[in-house]
């Protein structure tokens, strides 16, 4: 019986979870096209959950782009087909590996500063002395960092990728012999606008998910130090795990 009852508890927890972050997605809803017209602090919010990223991104990008290089070269030369590394790389990142790191990635650099910023603020009752003085802390503090993490995941993915593409370019051609010209020609008969279509929508979708999580965790943190670091991983556990659940589904509607 103890046992029932903790799953029964269990799944309470998880339903009222889940209702107050479709709650708190219905506001910034309601708020994005107001929060859109304050295009300076999302401007900032981009360059603080993007630019700042870049680092992380790229050099992740060109290990696993040179890792596919490796692999996949290895791969192809059982069944003869060496000269098509370039495709399926493409196709690797674009559709998959690209959106899905990038948004592990984001999860762990930028969406816990989200959290932890917004979390700090709580803590120190400044969104508390916003409030004071009649200004909506959703509208003024949370929406601008919500869209900057949306707006700059479609761009880090796309980066990720390219770099990525160069990695295997280096170690499939420079250090494996492939012919250069086939990798690259290749590669752009065979991927489509749907392919590379698939990965916008997969890190749009991604970044939602990841701003959403982050920006919820850090506003509704407990005002103490252990809640926003509470809060921090709370916030890496739900978007990594939300980010392969929703890659699954995307990945099951759009083949």
């Amino acid at each position: 019986m103890a046992v029932f009852h903790e799953l029964r508890e269990s799944l309470e927890d998880a339903l009222g979870a889940f209702g107050r972050y479709a709650l708190f997605a219905g506001r910034v809803a309601a708020e994005t096209p107001r929060a859109l017209l304050r295009f300076g602090l999302v401007v900032e919010q981009v360059h603080n959950a993007g630019a700042l990223s870049l680092v992380i991104i790229m050099l992740s990008g060109l290990f696993v782009g040179m890792v596919l290089g490796l692999q996949g070269y290895d791969l192809l030369e059982r069944f003869g087909s060496e000269e098509s590394l370039g495709t399926a790389t493409a196709l690797g990142l674009f559709r998959e590996l690209g959106p899905v790191i990038t948004a592990l990635l984001f999860a762990g650099r930028a969406g816990t500063a989200l959290a932890s910023e917004l979390g700090l603020m709580r803590a120190t009752d400044q969104i508390s002395a916003i409030e004071m003085m009649a200004v909506d802390p959703l509208r003024r503090v949370v929406m601008p960092r919500f869209l900057g993490g949306v707006i700059s995941m479609p761009l880090l993915a796309a980066i990720f990728s390219m770099v990525g593409l160069y990695g295997a370019q280096l170690v499939g051609v420079q250090l494996m012999g492939v012919d250069q010209g086939q990798f690259w020609s290749q590669m752009r008969g065979a991927v489509e606008l749907d392919d590379v279509m698939e990965g916008v929508l997969k890190s749009f979708v991604f970044g939602v998910a990841c701003s959403l999580v982050a920006v919820f965790e850090g506003y509704h943190a407990v005002p103490t130090a252990e809640g926003v670091g509470r809060a921090t991983t709370r916030t890496v556990v739900t978007s990594s795990v939300s980010v392969l659940l929703l890659d699954y589904m995307l990945t099951a509607v759009m083949l």
